[in-house]
């Protein structure tokens, strides 16, 4: 079975945080279990990853040895990358009923339909594969370069910097953190603000490490309380330098053969809908960093975690997009922590 409905894109009318492609793949993955259809289950995409040296950004390795370069330089599609995030998920509860993801180019030709149906037709077991005009790539994970090199550029935080979920676990060790290093103002945004349990505390400490610290009532997926709240910090001239997103919530853990529409809009809301908002609604140009909180569901899966993993998925391909457009950009993929968050 060969599945194009990730394509759909615009947002389901009930759900405004879900797509309708992601909500038909989810519910077309369930009917093919309902029926014991015994087919495999290929899932389409356009333009939900990024190939190093096909596509101008970072991401997989060339298996058939052409090389070159298309010319065209894109970040991914977040909304694409979500079905990959969930499909991974769907490949682990359910390997025997699962095919792969493939992904295709923005504008596909006769070479891409050929090598999609060479992909189709099996390619050993490779399950996440894209097409592209330099032939066909799969996904690998390498170890980042990073340990013996100097940093980029030297960051310090100036400025007002925004923390979302600021007062949960992950976004208390962040403003502690930022506020060691010097952060003058720290805004943290949730959705109690100033009434979450242990708010006053933490802007105790905070203080007393010299940091300036506002609270902010404001869910992440309310778009129109999120450009409020930036303007608001404008007109006091404390524009936004910094951003940390750390909202976001876990969601029930369910397999996805048991899953609802309304848990990918509860795992994507403040975490995804939030960060496309931040990245919308601030001036990109006078950050100096933006960064987002993902997870290592959203790179490999994780049983039980398909909502989340898409999510993360949308993150990851976020601050692709972004540094392919030229902008800061970082997106964090945690494992599991010990003690307070998620």
């Amino acid at each position: 079975v060969v599945s194009f409905l990730g394509w759909q894109e615009s947002p389901l009318e009930e759900s405004g945080a879900v797509s309708a492609g992601l909500a038909g793949t989810l519910t077309l993955f369930q009917a093919l279990g309902d029926a014991r259809i015994p087919g495999r289950l290929w899932c389409v995409t356009r333009g939900a990853v990024s190939v190093d040296g096909a596509d101008g950004t970072g991401g997989v390795d060339g298996v058939d040895g052409t090389g070159g370069v298309d010319g065209v330089v894109r970040g991914p599609r977040p909304v694409q990358a979500q079905v990959w995030g969930l499909g991974r998920v769907a490949g682990l509860e359910e390997p025997e009923r699962w095919g792969g993801l493939v992904d295709v180019p923005e504008v596909a030709d006769g070479s891409a339909a050929q090598r999609l149906a060479a992909v189709l037709a099996g390619l050993g077991d490779e399950d996440q594969l894209a097409v592209r005009g330099a032939g066909v790539f799969v996904r690998r994970l390498v170890r980042a370069p990073l340990e013996p090199s100097a940093a980029v550029r030297p960051w310090r935080p100036d400025g007002t910097v925004l923390v979302t979920g600021g007062t949960g676990g992950l976004g208390g060790h962040v403003a502690r953190w930022l506020a060691s290093l010097g952060a003058e103002h720290v805004v943290l945004a949730s959705r109690r603000g100033a009434g979450a349990e242990g708010a006053a505390h933490l802007a105790a400490e905070l203080e007393q490490l010299g940091a300036r610290v506002s609270f902010a009532a404001c869910d992440m997926a309310d778009r129109a309380a999120l450009a409020g709240l930036l303007d608001n910090l404008e007109a006091e001239g404390s524009p936004v330098r910094s951003v940390v997103h750390a909202a976001g919530v876990p969601g029930r853990f369910v397999a996805l053969a048991d899953a609802e529409v309304s848990d990918l809009a509860e795992a994507l809301g403040a975490k995804a809908l939030g960060a496309t908002a931040l990245d919308e609604l601030l001036d990109s140009g006078r950050l100096d960093a933006f960064v987002l909180f993902s997870s290592n569901a959203g790179v490999w899966g994780g049983s039980g975690q398909g909502a989340y993993a898409a999510a993360n998925a949308h993150l990851d391909a976020l601050a692709e997009q972004r540094r392919a457009r030229g902008v800061v950009a970082t997106s964090v993929a945690w494992g599991m922590w010990h003690g307070e968050g998620l």
